[in-house]
């Protein structure tokens, strides 16, 4: 079965290009395309050369993501942040999952960029969670068959979390899989606002999304704090 993989940008030339090769290297056969939110950097001109297509979608990445599914080839849609890392398994691996015909998709374990034991142990409670409650972040690389994908309605058009809610909706819809390989997911965002401060903030806004507050509400705050 055909793999496409879906990288949203916007505004990362610092890490595109090393996103683009390691998808290559772990999946030479794949289709890869690149959907950009209106980048004002050198992203796009990075990513061409190293993408089979590159598209614009309004900016938001559920919107992104979902431009790109609607473009793509593949029976199986992988979902990669322009910012990780994959595997060189990486499509082995997803095949090999998907040779089980009752699997509707999955993720990987991640790894963050920065070898500190704080980031090792944020790392460690991310891969914890995910395998005790079967839900993934977009930072896990999640893919899925695309007739499941497309039978979900993609992703929801949420103003946060619509990679997790995606992820939640898949568990229903079927059993999926956690991949022990890691992905390399970057630290920036730790580091740039401090990783007590946004561990904090992402509890305090997840115990609110589960208690029924909109995320375009959470959004605000999330922004506001940041």
């Amino acid at each position: 079965m055909r793999l496409t993989v879906i990288v949203p940008m916007l505004n990362e030339e610092r890490t595109i290009a090393a996103a683009l090769r390691a998808i290559r290297a772990g999946a030479p056969d794949a289709e890869l395309i690149v959907v950009d939110g209106g980048s004002v950097d050198l992203s796009r001109g990075l990513a061409k050369p190293l993408c089979d297509l590159l598209i614009e979608a309004p900016r938001g990445r559920a919107r992104q993501l979902n431009a790109g599914a609607a473009q793509a080839g593949g029976e199986v849609l992988g979902f990669v942040h322009a910012d990780t890392i994959v595997p060189s398994s990486y499509a082995h691996e997803i095949e090999t999952a998907l040779a089980d015909p009752e699997i509707v998709g999955g993720w990987f374990d991640l790894e963050l960029d920065d070898p500190g034991p704080l980031p090792r142990s944020i790392a460690f409670l991310i891969n914890l969670r995910s395998h005790l409650s079967r839900l993934a972040v977009g930072d896990q690389a999640i893919f899925a068959r695309r007739s499941i994908f497309e039978g979900l309605g993609g992703f929801p058009a949420l103003e946060l979390w619509e990679e997790l809610e995606f992820a939640r909706r898949l568990k229903h819809a079927g059993p999926t899989v956690c991949l022990k390989s890691r992905v390399l997911a970057s630290a920036r965002r730790w580091k740039r606002d401090g990783i007590g401060q946004t561990l904090a903030r992402i509890w305090i806004l997840r115990l609110l999304y589960h208690l029924g507050a909109r995320p375009a509400l959470l959004k605000r705050f999330y922004s506001e704090r940041r």
